[in-house]
Parts: C-alpha cells; sequence; structure tokens
C-alpha cells in the first residue's frame, strides 16, 4: 500500500470510528448525567435513544446525498457538524440541549460512516480487502474501548470530557482528509444542483422518512412514559396510538415507494435473509442490554466508580477484539452455523452468570459475563456478516447491507427500552437480576434456533 493510500486510510478511520465511540463511550455516563440533571433512568435513557434513532435515519440518507454530492464534501461537512457538536454539547444549560446536540452529534458521524467505506473502495485499489478490514477495526476497536475511555475521562474531568475528547480526532481526520481524499467528480455534483424538491423528496423518501420517526418516537414516549408513571393514562394511550398508526402507515408507504427509505419488500421476496436480519436483531437486543446495564449496576449498585467501571468493561471490548480474527479462520472453514450456535452458549451463559450475582459477590466475577459476550460479540460481528452474503443474491448485497445496518440499530433501540421497562424510574439490584432472567430467556432461544439448523445443515459450510 502506497503512502498516500496509508494516510487516505489513517483520515477516513479516524473519522469513522467516532460513531461507535460516541455511542460506546456514554453507557459508563448514564449514573453521572442522573445525578447532574436530577433526572430518574427512563428519561435519561433518551441519551441512549436518540443517538441510535438519529444513526439509523441520517446513514442511509447521507449514504444517497453522497452519491450527489460527492463522497469527500460528505466526509468533510460531518467533520464540521461533529466539530461543532463536541464543542457546544459540554455548554448544555439543561438536559434537553444535550439530547438536541447529541442527535446532532450521531447526524455528523453518521455522515462520514455512511461514505467512509466507499472512499476506500473507490480509491484504493491495491489490497482491497486488507483496506476495508482495517477501517473494521477502526469501528470495532473504538466501540471496544469506549467504555474504557469514557470511564476514565468522566472520573478525572466529568461527562463534558466525553464530548471534547472527540476534538483531537476531528480535527486530525480534518486536516488529512482534505490532504489526502481526491476530490470529487463535478458531473456527479451537477446533478444535485438541477434536482428539484419534489425529485429530491422521492429520492431520500422523506415522507418515509417522517413517517418511521414519528412512529417510532411517539411508541417509545407512549411506552416509557407508562412505564415511569407506574400507571396508563389517557395521554399515553393517545401517544402510543400515535407510534402505532404511524409505523402502520410507514409500513403502507415503503411497499408503495420507489425508492423506499427501509425496502420492506425485499424481506419477503427474501425469507433467509430475513431471518438473518431478524436473528441479527435479536443479538443486538442482548449485546447491548448487557452494554449498557452493567455499568448502572456496577456504579448505581456497587458504587463502582466509573474509572474503575471503564477498566472492567475494558474485558468486554478486549475479548471480542481478540476472538473476531479467530473466528473469521473457523467460519471460512465450518461455515457461520457454528460460530452462531457457540456465541448463543456464551450469551446464555453470560445471562445466567448475571442471575447469580448477588449484592456480595466480588466485582470482578462481573469480567465472567463480559467476557462471555465479549467472545460471542467476536463470534457474531464476523458469522453474521457471513449468514448475510449466503442468504443474499449478489445483486441486492447493497440494499441488503444497508437492511443488516438498520437491524443492528433496531437491536440497539429495543435493548434501550428493554433496560428502561425493566428499571423504571430507578435502576435497582431487584431489576438487574430480572434483566439477567430475561436475557437468559432470550439467549436460550438463539441457542435453540441455531442447534435447529446445525441438525438441518443451514448456514453450514463455505
Amino acid at each position: 500500500m502506497s503512502i498516500r493510500n496509508r494516510w487516505l486510510m489513517i483520515s477516513v478511520g479516524l473519522g469513522i470510528l467516532l460513531n461507535p465511540l460516541n455511542s460506546s463511550m456514554i453507557s459508563v455516563a448514564i449514573p453521572r448525567l442522573q445525578n447532574e440533571f436530577q433526572l430518574d433512568f427512563t428519561v435519561v435513557s433518551w441519551i441512549i435513544f436518540s443517538f441510535y434513532i438519529a444513526s439509523a435515519i441520517a446513514q442511509p440518507i447521507m449514504g444517497k446525498a453522497s452519491d450527489l454530492f460527492g463522497r469527500r464534501r460528505i466526509f468533510l461537512a460531518g467533520l464540521v457538524v461533529s466539530f461543532v457538536a463536541s464543542l457546544l454539547a459540554p455548554l448544555s444549560p439543561n438536559f434537553g440541549s444535550l439530547i438536541v446536540f447529541r442527535i446532532v452529534q450521531s447526524i455528523g458521524t453518521s455522515m462520514m460512516v455512511a461514505v467512509g467505506m466507499a472512499i476506500v473502495r473507490i480509491h484504493i485499489s491495491e489490497k482491497q480487502a486488507t483496506a476495508l478490514s482495517v477501517l473494521s477495526i477502526f469501528l470495532s476497536g473504538a466501540a471496544a474501548i469506549g467504555p474504557f475511555i469514557g470511564g476514565v475521562f468522566i472520573h478525572w474531568w466529568g461527562w463534558p470530557a466525553i464530548f471534547l475528547v472527540n476534538i483531537p480526532f476531528v480535527v486530525t481526520s480534518f486536516l488529512l482528509a482534505w490532504r489526502h481524499i481526491p476530490k470529487d467528480v463535478p458531473s456527479t455534483t451537477s446533478v444535485a444542483r438541477n434536482m428539484s424538491f419534489r425529485k429530491w423528496s422521492d429520492l431520500i423518501d422523506v415522507p418515509g422518512v417522517l413517517l418511521f420517526t414519528v412512529g417510532l418516537v411517539a411508541l417509545l414516549v407512549g411506552l416509557l412514559s407508562a412505564k415511569s408513571s407506574g400507571r396508563i393514562s389517557l395521554s399515553n394511550v393517545i401517544v402510543g396510538l400515535i407510534g402505532f398508526v404511524g409505523l402502520g402507515a410507514f409500513v403502507r408507504h415503503e411497499l408503495k415507494a420507489k425508492a423506499p427509505f427501509i425496502p420492506l419488500r425485499t424481506f419477503a421476496k427474501y425469507p433467509a435473509m430475513t431471518w438473518v436480519n431478524v436473528e441479527f436483531l435479536v443479538v443486538n437486543l442482548l449485546f447491548y442490554s448487557l452494554f449498557f446495564g452493567l455499568p448502572s449496576y456496577l456504579q448505581i449498585v456497587r458504587h463502582v466508580s466509573e474509572f474503575h467501571t471503564g477498566m472492567l468493561m475494558l474485558s468486554l471490548g478486549l475479548c471480542s477484539l481478540v476472538a473476531s480474527p479467530m473466528a473469521g479462520r473457523w467460519i471460512d472453514k465450518s461455515g457461520p452455523g457454528p460460530a452462531l450456535l457457540m456465541s448463543g452458549i456464551l450469551m446464555t451463559f453470560g445471562s445466567v452468570w448475571i442471575v447469580t450475582l448477588d449484592q456480595t459477590s466480588p466485582v470482578i466475577s462481573v469480567c465472567l459475563a463480559l467476557a462471555a459476550f465479549g467472545i460471542s460479540n467476536g463470534l457474531n460481528s464476523v458469522a453474521m456478516q457471513a449468514a448475510l452474503f449466503k442468504s443474499s443474491p449478489k445483486e441486492i448485497i447493497g440494499v441488503a447491507s444497508g437492511i443488516f445496518n438498520t437491524s443492528r440499530y433496531l437491536g440497539t433501540i429495543l435493548s434501550s427500552i428493554l433496560i428502561s421497562s425493566v428499571m423504571g424510574d430507578n435502576f435497582s439490584f431487584e431489576g438487574f437480576r430480572v434483566l439477567g432472567i430475561i436475557l437468559t430467556l432470550i439467549a436460550l432461544s438463539l441457542v435453540f434456533i441455531n442447534g435447529r439448523r446445525k441438525e438441518t445443515g443451514q448456514l453450514h459450510g463455505s
């Protein structure tokens, strides 16, 4: 790989790591934010919801926009947006303002993730697979060390530090990207200038995006408000109904749209691919329930500092990073089926281990659950991608990858809903144990599904 291409890789890598880094650092900040703004656990959970909902919407939109305005422009614009959000978020006078800046930050970082891989594919022709694997390391590595970085910075400098830590990455990436990412072809951007608003709306599927956003947010507000207040009020029912109606209208619209935001017809046409996405959603529900739940358990129930919480959470990320390359070699020989079965078994063990913890268990013992989920995440990151490729026709692999990422975000959002629903206003030891029981049942269902696949020979072989 040439020196120029190496600098291109570094500039792109430093940009795309911001999304997983910021989505994972926040897991250690929840208790501090709850105390800082004097809010209950359900309300504070919106710091997680907002980021993932915005990411789920922004990434496919920015991917389409990059085809018209140019990938370099979108990448650089994303860095500018991220820079502004990271500077202003620590100055938030209230939690509502912090949510707004968190959404802006999610949009900015999503702009880079949406085009980062494409920039490498277009401008690096030699050892392209190696280049893409390096970018994957930036993504997975940032997610892995996010809780550790967040724990250290919050311990010494408070919650605003997890936003300010982005500044060096953003500035370095911008300077390198400005110099090393080739300029966009002018002919592609001229098309965008001549497009009418109607064509833009059809291309991005603005009605679909609005219906999806309103429906999902309204449904979340209705569910979580009812859980937080402990009773079902008329207002909660109305908001929940608006959510259901919105999502129903979204499904109806997407089935008719020429360029749908989420191509639902593809699910019906390729059932094997649909099941892969359903399983990927469930896998992320399991993983992120532990990822966001365990730091709150350590800090609120066991009174562990942010610094030591980050240190403990590092075991999850390291196990995931170590397991991924070994999973690749295993899956090349045996197919994704055995790895997915082992992943389900490990998540079941980790969930059962959570249930066995009590308020006097050695804190270090949580590393067993973290290691089990970390290894399973390393297996899943490779096996689920391999299963997607096996189940998706080559001619729709781009669409399939987009749906795959949407499944990831929906699983993450559902994990936050699960935690908030179980905990209510306050994170408690009893609630954490109930969470462990629910995760155990979900993990066992994955073991059963993948065990049946092994018997029938599905997802085995190369």
